[in-house]
């Protein structure tokens, strides 16, 4: 089976699931504690599969950024010459 077909499997099963809980709610009522959580944890399953689907839908190369090549070489020393010296203080005064 294809992910495309294992999602459209698992969202039938929780389609049923969301049917079974409903009775479930018209049969005991949606006042009580575990009732709500059973209902909210029905809905965060279909959340979850819906981001599932939409990660399967998008390319896999798209998801890599590009890889930026950082040089060995040293850096230009110019670069630093305006600033201070971390916990030192600035090159022409004297550290506490």
């Amino acid at each position: 089976m294809s992910v495309h077909d294992d999602l459209t499997t698992v969202q039938r099963c929780l389609d049923d699931l969301a049917r079974s809980v409903s009775r479930l709610e018209q049969q005991l009522g949606s006042g009580g504690l575990d009732m709500r959580r059973v209902r909210a944890d029905t809905d965060h399953l279909r959340e979850s599969v819906a981001l599932l689907r939409a990660a399967a839908a998008t390319p896999a190369t798209a998801k890599r950024p590009d890889l930026v090549t950082i040089p060995d070489t040293p850096y230009d020393d110019s670069l630093w010459i305006d600033t201070d010296d971390e916990g030192l203080g600035a090159r022409d005064r004297r550290a506490p």
